[in-house]
């Protein structure tokens, strides 16, 4: 599985590029099929302290899963976006063993 991180409009620092690598390459152990991992991190401009946005899209055959949360980290916005993706990995599995 490729994993590509991306940050829209500042440098991340190498922690967060680890972390972020970490949590999506846990990722392949639900769905050994994943393609690839994009991960976009980017800043809101609004005035609250939540303002930190994380996308993941995860390229599998068939449809593609993509997940964003903001949060007051990247850290917390990643590790929900991790989250909601296995959701959908594991509705989906679900979903082929039934047909």
């Amino acid at each position: 599985m490729n994993i590509t991180i991306k940050t829209l409009g500042f440098n991340a620092k190498p922690d967060l590029k680890d972390f972020a690598h970490d949590k999506a390459g846990k990722l392949s152990r639900f769905y050994d099929e994943i393609i690839e991992c994009e991960v976009s991190f980017s800043i809101d401009k609004s005035s609250t302290k939540e303002n930190k946005v994380c996308d993941i899209k995860l390229s599998i055959p068939g449809n593609d899963l993509l997940a964003t949360a903001q949060c007051k980290t990247f850290e917390e916005a990643t590790a929900q976006c991790v989250d909601a993706l296995q959701r959908q990995i594991e509705k989906r599995k679900t979903k082929l063993m039934t047909h």
